[in-house]
């Protein structure tokens, strides 16, 4: 009969050593995957304040027209952005809103001047 040895086999011996790898190959991934999430996450509300400005910009704009700065800023607080500012000229308006990071602006211009020409082209 061979002898009876007793302890770990060469295979059961490189596993233990390698054992801890696993777990810091883990943690690596973990760790990248949250950064990406956090970026991604990031870069959403960055993109959600672009659109809330540009929403608030444009119905600032049209309130300005309308019925002057204070519409233009009471428009803006509705649509949870701050006026910078507001530039009356003639019949049209221009503002620029703030919401989070994100600055927009826009312009609106009275649009009714010539009612009858428009309806006309459309067939009536």
């Amino acid at each position: 009969m061979p002898p009876l040895t007793i302890g770990l086999s060469s295979t059961q011996r490189s596993c233990r050593r390698d054992g801890g790898q696993a777990v810091m190959g883990a943690a690596v991934v973990i760790a990248a995957v949250a950064v990406l999430g956090l970026l991604v996450a990031h870069m959403g509300a960055a993109a959600a304040d672009r659109a809330a400005a540009r929403t608030a910009a444009d119905a600032s704009a049209l309130a300005a027209v309308v019925g002057g700065p204070a519409a233009a800023a009471e428009a803006s607080r509705r649509n949870g952005a701050d006026l910078e500012s507001v530039t009356m000229d003639g019949d049209g308006a221009e503002v620029t809103v703030r919401v989070g990071r994100a600055t927009a602006s826009a312009r609106a211009r009275s649009g009714i001047q010539n009612m009858e020409t428009t309806a006309g082209g459309l067939g009536a």
